[in-house]
């Protein structure tokens, strides 16, 4: 795993061995990256269930002002901090241990993120508990962008109850990038409705 465009441009990445992770590809992190880049530059960017830290590591390599990276995982946060400290982006990181859902909750003083990416392990409820804690939170508003990483064909259903309308779905050969907003007062929500084209915007 490498960073791919930047200041921190072709640096490896460790990643984390012996543990049920799923790093993100290089290419399926170049495409979401794509996608993201004119919303990167000076933004602030929260990576839940960040494993080695390769998604939050290529926002700041492109330009986000500040990231927040968070795993429960003792080994993960190691990683990521040797990650941090190899591409030289520690100045403007932080990194916390703690479940996604607790650490949204403990970050409730921190200033709204532009950008939030959840890639929690598929299927375990884990993703559903950060969108709710998200939910209740003032750190994210409605102009946040949230993308969600899971298996193609997931159920994103719930979404709505929960105050999100799901805006465009990304898909790719085994598992999909979901994008969501918070609802506005205004907007008529259309119930399993999204864009599903490889290009566009947000």
């Amino acid at each position: 795993m490498r960073v791919i465009a930047g200041k921190a441009r072709s640096l490896p990445l460790k990643t984390l061995e012996g543990l049920n992770t799923r790093p993100t590809t290089d290419r399926i992190k170049e495409t979401l990256f794509n996608i993201l880049s004119p919303s990167i530059p000076g933004s602030r960017f929260l990576d839940l269930f960040a494993g080695s830290g390769g998604i939050g590591i290529e926002a700041l390599s492109r330009g986000a002002e500040y990231a927040v990276l968070v795993d429960m995982s003792r080994e993960a946060v190691k990683v990521i901090q040797e990650n941090l400290r190899f591409t030289r982006l520690s100045d403007r990181a932080r990194v916390i241990q703690k479940d996604a859902a607790s650490a949204v909750r403990s970050l409730y003083r921190e200033a709204p993120f532009d950008l939030v990416y959840l890639d929690a392990p598929y299927g375990d409820g884990n993703l559903r508990r950060a969108l709710e804690a998200l939910s209740e939170s003032p750190i994210i508003t409605r102009s946040t962008m949230l993308i969600a990483e899971e298996k193609k064909g997931a159920d994103f259903s719930f979404v709505n109850e929960l105050g999100f309308e799901l805006t465009r779905i990304k898909e790719y050969k085994t598992n999909e990038h979901v994008f969501l907003r918070k609802i506005r007062e205004t907007a008529e929500v259309e119930h399993g409705k999204a864009d599903r084209s490889v290009s566009g915007e947000f």
